[in-house]
């Protein structure tokens, strides 16, 4: 019999990649190009199952031209890139990769906050431009981390663990905004203290953010969120772009109306809106949050067993939706 046939829609692990050849007539993009919306329904035509990453849109368009489609894996946590109820319509299944992300993207999270904080990234480029002459007083004087009050939008795994680290490593006082308050013993165990949004964004010296995208998250902090804030506050996103207004905040960082930023993800990326790339106090990285060797080989590998799951045993590891009233 021949093999049913998928698309891997970006450059993964060439392991990965021959573990799904087993099962699977594989077309890989090894090449890693980033296609057109027109270029990824090609190649999906024919293809029952694909594997994709963020930057691959699944939406009702290219379901009405691939309706062979059975069922795409995301290397991500996030689904975003997924329009998940035209593909449930269109008895499509979507899964994630949960779980083997959360401690990485936790430890980048602090790292993130730290270096925007602490001024890290500001400090070396004044160094790396031979500013650096003498010792002063007040040089890149930054932000208490250890002992401040963190705000955490979003508790799920990943802020849950960003609460741990705060907590417990370096005895900050964590106040947290959800969709729904999690149980007594998780906040115990986070050492976190329900609160409103409001409240969080007042009361907060730093505000992370950890919320999944959707058009209700969309710009959940934009320009009155931010004039809540401490003028002596940093703003970190680790989220989704879209979550924040980043011309807003470009507006806010050059006014000083919050003391700094530090962002992962952007609205519109791998483009970044150009105001901010004006402004010295915001720490900017692309998109690293899950980088780790390990943790992304696990992405991969997950994305691919999802697909394996399903089309051998009918039922992926990780779904995000249903189909006919059931999880596949």
């Amino acid at each position: 019999m021949n093999k049913p046939a998928v698309l891997v829609a970006r450059a993964i692990f060439p392991d990965v990649l021959q573990s799904l050849a087993q099962v699977f007539e594989v077309e890989s993009n090894q090449a890693d190009e980033v296609w057109s919306a027109a270029e990824l329904s090609r190649h999906m035509q024919g293809k029952v199952g694909a594997l994709t990453t963020g930057s691959e849109r699944i939406d009702a368009l290219l379901l009405q031209a691939n309706p062979q489609l059975k069922m795409v894996a995301n290397m991500a946590v996030g689904y975003n890139n997924f329009d998940v109820p035209a593909m449930t319509a269109a008895g499509v299944l979507a899964s994630n990769t949960p779980d083997v992300l959360t401690e990485t993207t936790a430890d980048f999270g602090f790292a993130l906050l730290m270096a925007t904080a602490r001024r890290i990234t500001e400090s070396e480029h004044f160094l790396r431009a031979g500013h650096w002459t003498k010792w002063s007083y007040d040089m890149f004087a930054g932000a208490e981390v250890h002992g401040a009050t963190i705000g955490i939008l979003g508790m799920g795994r990943i802020g849950q663990g960003i609460a741990r680290r705060a907590a417990h490593g370096f005895g900050m006082n964590v106040i947290y905004h959800n969709r729904s308050r999690l149980s007594a013993d998780l906040e115990a165990e986070c050492k976190a203290r329900y609160v409103t949004k409001e409240e969080l964004l007042k009361t907060a010296d730093h505000v992370m953010l950890v919320v999944p995208y959707s058009a209700e998250s969309h710009h959940t902090i934009g320009a009155p969120e931010l004039a809540l804030m401490k003028p002596t506050a940093t703003l970190v996103n680790i989220a989704r772009g879209g979550i924040v207004d980043d011309a807003a905040l470009a507006k806010a960082l050059a006014a000083g109306q919050i003391a700094a930023a530090g962002l992962d993800v952007f609205e519109g990326e791998p483009k970044v809106h150009p105001e901010l790339l004006k402004v010295s106090n915001v720490v900017l990285t692309p998109h690293i949050a899950s980088s780790t060797v390990k943790t992304r080989r696990a992405m991969a590998q997950l994305a691919a067993d999802n697909l394996v799951a399903y089309f051998t045993k009918g039922q992926a590891l990780t779904p995000v939706n249903t189909l006919n009233g059931a999880a596949a």
